[in-house]
């Protein structure tokens, strides 16, 4: 014991060059962090520094000069909880039309009668009818869920995945600045993610179908990106772009943000609509797709409920 009342903690001491995604930097010398314990490389340090001082649009930073030490814990920054009374809804799932376009070269639905109004007079009461519609689509129409069985045969499908995975789970929204194409850690690492829905902002749901909506800039999360999430604990993780992971034709076939989030059972929203109307927190995030056996993705009604 070094005395009484006093907590030892491991910190770094390190120098560091932040570069950001929408232009300028910053610089800092003999910088102090709390670190878990000794043994830290510069990239988790980096994200570290990135998280404890709330950097936004991250786009490097360069760590130099790191060394470790132990001395006398001087306490950090708290969190306020989140208040509020009143409540709003929010949509955030792309209306399923008719003949609409989703994935470019990808079936579109086709919603027909079953049943209609006129056919049904003769069935009921005169002045009683009644519609029954038909719908004919593929699993990957409009904003829907990828479970782990979309990725792998052995995993949860819609029937297997908990709602405690898919409604009423708190939000955080991580807003990425326009033109940027790649998320990674360090863009990740301002936010608390753990147990909570991570939706990423990326604004290109204004391309929606159009065929600029699956173009090559299209915006996406990294492996590296997608591995910080689990490692993190993200519930699950949703993004208004075409894909969450890279489809530029040089890409990878690999599709490593699905098959790290999906392995860890994290479940993944696609074409997701309207975040630029929720605040960065302090709302409940729902993604329930019917429990369909045998399926491992199925559109659903995406929202969220904003306290105020």
């Amino acid at each position: 014991m070094r005395g009484h009342g006093v907590v030892e903690q491991w910190r770094a001491r390190f120098d560091a060059e932040v570069s950001f995604a929408n232009g300028g930097g910053l610089r800092t010398e003999g910088f102090r962090l709390d670190i878990p314990g000794p043994g830290i490389d510069d990239a988790e340090l980096a994200a570290l520094f990135v998280r404890h001082l709330g950097l936004l649009m991250v786009a490097e930073v360069r760590i130099t000069n790191a060394t470790v030490i132990q001395e006398a814990h001087k306490g950090g920054r708290g969190v306020a909880p989140d208040g509020g009374t009143g409540r709003r809804y929010v949509e955030l799932s792309h209306v399923v039309r008719d003949g609409m376009t989703t994935l470019l070269d990808w079936p579109a639905p086709r919603i027909t009668d079953w049943l209609s109004r006129e056919d049904s007079r003769s069935r009921y009461a005169p002045g009683t009818e009644f519609h029954v519609g038909r719908i004919d689509m593929i699993a990957n129409t409009g904003t829907y869920l990828d479970t782990p069985a979309h990725r792998y045969a052995d995993g949860s499908d819609l029937s297997g995945v908990g709602l405690e995975r898919l409604a009423d789970l708190p939000g955080v929204v991580v807003r990425v600045p326009a033109g940027t194409r790649a998320v990674d850690r360090l863009m990740l690492a301002p936010y608390e993610v753990a147990g909570r829905a991570v939706l990423l902002h990326t604004g290109w749901d204004v391309h929606f179908g159009t065929e600029g909506y699956s173009a090559p800039e299209a915006p996406y999360l990294t492996g590296e990106g997608a591995r910080w999430l689990v490692e993190a604990g993200a519930a699950l993780v949703g993004i208004d772009a075409v894909n969450i992971d890279d489809m530029r034709p040089a890409a990878p076939g690999t599709r490593p943000a699905h098959s790290t989030l999906l392995a860890a059972g994290v479940p993944i929203v696609e074409h997701l609509t309207g975040l630029a109307a929720l605040p960065p927190e302090g709302f409940r995030f729902t993604a329930a797709p019917p429990m369909v056996a045998g399926m491992g993705t199925f559109p659903v009604r995406a929202f969220a409920v904003v306290s105020s």
